[in-house]
């Protein structure tokens, strides 16, 4: 081979790889605007339409801002990753599964100041999969209405934990089935959950749900006004503790099927069809 053709041939090479790079590469901090296009970087100059446009541009442990509010749309979740949406209305209208949430077993997925509103056959708000974490903080969930749909449906298959602070869903489950919040692993898996500040207000069917391996407790919430439960246990070994919390006008306040629901006596059950009772009876120490 010549000097030229040498030459040549690594002028290719290097043009290639130079080419390919942007493509391939992701960045820790990405954006998406009402005004933005998919096919951009998803720079904050350049910022991508949807959360799907912008998760494939963002490396594993990276950030999703959101530059305006908008509808962002349907996202499915697959690594460490924050969505944070906190200064401005960060829409998801989604039929279907508005988020899904599958990713690796010691990830941790956060979801921050978001709207999630379900349109035309809607299934669940938040879907949990798999993964270490998801945290879902300062959010709005709500119409999630079809049957057996919940606002936060969270079924991990291995160990995992939910946390939820200052989180209002209304308007989901149907009838009989579904409601706003379901901490219930499969198989094998094991749940560990805390709601801290939830309002769980006018929601078809449950307020909470627990069932399975799952260990959850609830503080300084209000779970009022669901067509069915307050709070239920439904199957398995749970175990629910609450503390400083509204459980009123449901129809049942409290339904217990399996495991323990726990007070530390600082709650007010009243006004509900049947207020049902906490079990065991004695109060849990405070300190």
């Amino acid at each position: 081979m010549g000097i030229r053709t040498l030459f040549a041939a690594l002028v290719v090479c290097f043009a290639l790889a130079f080419s390919a790079s942007p493509a391939s590469a992701q960045a820790t901090r990405t954006w998406v605007s009402g005004v933005g296009d998919d096919a951009n970087p998803c720079s904050r100059t350049a910022p991508c339409k949807t959360f799907a446009g912008a998760i494939s541009k963002t490396a594993a442990g990276g950030e999703i801002n959101c530059l305006d509010p908008a509808g962002f749309g349907a996202v499915t979740i697959t690594k460490a990753m924050t969505i944070d949406c906190h200064f401005t209305e960060g829409g998801a209208l989604a039929s279907g599964n508005a988020i899904i949430v599958n990713a690796g077993a010691n990830d941790v997925v956060v979801l921050r100041g978001l709207d999630i509103l379900g349109v035309t056959a809607p299934v669940n708000g938040v879907r949990f999969l798999a993964g270490g974490a998801l945290i879902i903080e300062d959010s709005t969930i709500s119409r999630f209405n079809a049957a057996n749909s919940f606002g936060v449906s969270f079924n991990p298959s291995g160990t995992s934990r939910l946390i939820m602070r200052d989180v209002t869903l209304n308007g989901n489950g149907n009838g009989s089935t579904g409601g706003a919040v379901s901490v219930s692993p499969t198989g094998a898996g094991v749940a560990t959950a805390t709601l801290d500040g939830v309002r769980a207000i006018d929601n078809a069917n449950a307020g909470v749900s627990i069932s399975g391996a799952s260990t959850v407790m609830i503080a300084n919430s209000n779970i009022s006004h669901n067509t069915v439960f307050g709070i239920r246990t439904s199957g398995g070994s749970p175990t629910v503790r609450v503390g400083s919390s509204v459980i009123t006008a449901n129809s049942t306040g409290i339904s217990l099927a399996a495991g323990t629901i726990e007070s530390y006596c600082t709650n007010q059950l009243n006004g509900n069809g049947t207020d049902g009772g906490f079990f065991p009876a004695a109060c849990l120490p405070t300190k």
